[in-house]
């Protein structure tokens, strides 16, 4: 049985997703500029959002699914949202993240699920 506050957390996704990814994709320069990017590339930004757009459209269309649905969307979740976070990250020394510990965080995580 899935809590009807884990549903209710779909569809709050849904929203931040949609209010976030339709700016992103109708005006990526605009809306990044005003986050203070200073460079955009705006194919990239709209693949973002598109990503947005699918991710939370499904939770609202899923919002009602089984346990093995719910558990599914939450996988995806956790791991769009996890390299999202590696792939924005920065080090120290401005040479990027080091994918080996963050690959190796997100194979641990995995293995305890």
């Amino acid at each position: 049985m899935v809590p009807v506050w884990l549903r209710r957390w779909f569809v709050v996704h849904f929203v931040a997703d949609w209010i976030f990814a339709l700016p992103l994709f109708v005006a990526p320069r605009a809306f990044l500029g005003l986050l203070g990017w200073t460079e955009v590339d705006p194919v990239s930004a709209r693949l973002v959002a598109a990503a947005h757009f699918g991710i939370g459209t499904e939770s609202l269309l899923n919002r009602n699914g089984t346990v093995e649905s719910f558990r599914s969307m939450l996988n995806l979740k956790i791991i769009w949202s996890a390299t999202a976070t590696l792939a924005s990250a920065r080090r120290w020394n401005g040479e990027g993240i080091d994918a080996h510990r963050g690959f190796s965080a997100l194979r641990r995580w995995r293995l305890k699920a």
